[in-house]
C-alpha cells in the first residue's frame, strides 16, 4: 500500500516538473557597453626670451582723421591744411590811369568795377599756391570827345588808303577790359602776398561816318585789338572761412594805340609809342570750393 502511494506520488512530482520545463521561457538579454575615448591636450607656454642687449622701444599707433581746414601742432608751431585746389569769384572797385590820355582829359584817373573767376592750386607746399584768374572791367570816362557839340582838335575828314573819306564823330575812353592774370601767392597766417604776371585787351572805340553807296552817312566804330601784356602785385588777406581781402597794383605796355576797322584801311593814330597803364584795385573774394 505504501509502495503504491510512493509510486504515485513520484509520478504526480515528475509529471509536475516536466510541465513546467515545457511553460519555461527563455528571454534574450543584451548587454550594452559605453566606450568614451579621451584625448589628451597638451598646453605649451611661450618662452620668453629676454635680450640685455637690445632693446625694442613700444610704438602705439591712434585714429588719424584728415579734414579740410585741419589744425594740426608740431614743435608748438601751427600747421593749417587747406585743399590742393580751390575755385571762387571776385568783385571790386579801381582807378585806372593811361599815360596816352593826359593831354586828353584834366582828369588823370577813371573808375571803374569789375568781375571775375578764378582757380587755385597748390605747389611744393601747402603755403604755396598759384592762381589762375580772367576778369572783366568796366571804365568809366574820364573825357568826351563829341564833334557835334563842341569844336575838338580831332574833328574833320580823314581819308583811306583808297582814299575813301571819313568824317570824325565820337571819341572817349569809355571801354570794357579783358584780362588774365596768373598769379604766385605765399600764405603766411591770414596774409597772402602775390605776385604775378597778366594779358589783357583794351576795347576802345572811336566813331566815324563812313560812305555808304558813295554817301556819307553810316555811322561805324574804330576800335582797339591788340594784346597788351604786365605785371602785379599785391596782397590778400583772410577775413573769414571763405573771405579774402585784395589790394593789388597793375601795370602793362601799350605799343601806339590802334584803332582799326576791317572795312577800311586806315588808322587815325600814326604813332610808334609805348604807352603805360597802370590800375590800383580793391577787392574781394570768395571760396566757393570746400
Amino acid at each position: 500500500m505504501f509502495l503504491k502511494k510512493l509510486i504515485v506520488i513520484s509520478l504526480l512530482i515528475v509529471a509536475n516538473f516536466s510541465l513546467a520545463q515545457k511553460r519555461k521561457k527563455i528571454d534574450t538579454v543584451y548587454v550594452y557597453e559605453k566606450v568614451i575615448v579621451y584625448d589628451t591636450v597638451y598646453l605649451e607656454k611661450p618662452i620668453k626670451i629676454v635680450s640685455k642687449e637690445v632693446l625694442i622701444p613700444k610704438y602705439s599707433i591712434t585714429e588719424i582723421k584728415i579734414k579740410n581746414n585741419l589744425k594740426t601742432t608740431q614743435n608748438n608751431v601751427e600747421i593749417k591744411s587747406y585743399p590742393l585746389l580751390e575755385y571762387g569769384i571776385e568783385a571790386g572797385i579801381g582807378l585806372k590811369n593811361s599815360s596816352w590820355g593826359k593831354e586828353l582829359s584834366t582828369k588823370k584817373q577813371q573808375f571803374g568795377e569789375n568781375l571775375g573767376v578764378w582757380i587755385s592750386k597748390s605747389i611744393i607746399t601747402p603755403r604755396l599756391s598759384l592762381m589762375l584768374s580772367a576778369n572783366v572791367y568796366y571804365w568809366n570816362s574820364s573825357f568826351d570827345l563829341d564833334a557835334n557839340k563842341e569844336d575838338t582838335y580831332l574833328n574833320g575828314y580823314y581819308f583811306t588808303e583808297d582814299h575813301q573819306p571819313l568824317l570824325f564823330q565820337r571819341f572817349n575812353n569809355k571801354h570794357f577790359e579783358y584780362a588774365l592774370q596768373l598769379k604766385l601767392f605765399y600764405e603766411w597766417k591770414n596774409i597772402r602776398p602775390f605776385v604775378g604776371f597778366l594779358i589783357n585787351r583794351n576795347t576802345y572805340k572811336m566813331q566815324f561816318l563812313v560812305p555808304e553807296n558813295n554817301v556819307l552817312d553810316k555811322l561805324d566804330d574804330f576800335k582797339t585789338a591788340q594784346n597788351n601784356y604786365g605785371f602785379t602785385f599785391g596782397v590778400q588777406y583772410r577775413i573769414l572761412k571763405r573771405f579774402l581781402l585784395s589790394l593789388d597794383y597793375q601795370q602793362y605796355q601799350m605799343k601806339n594805340l590802334s584803332l582799326k576797322n576791317s572795312s577800311f584801311d586806315f588808322e587815325i593814330f600814326k604813332t610808334n609809342n609805348t604807352f603805360a597803364e597802370r590800375k590800383i584795385n580793391l577787392g574781394i573774394s570768395y571760396i566757393i570750393s570746400r
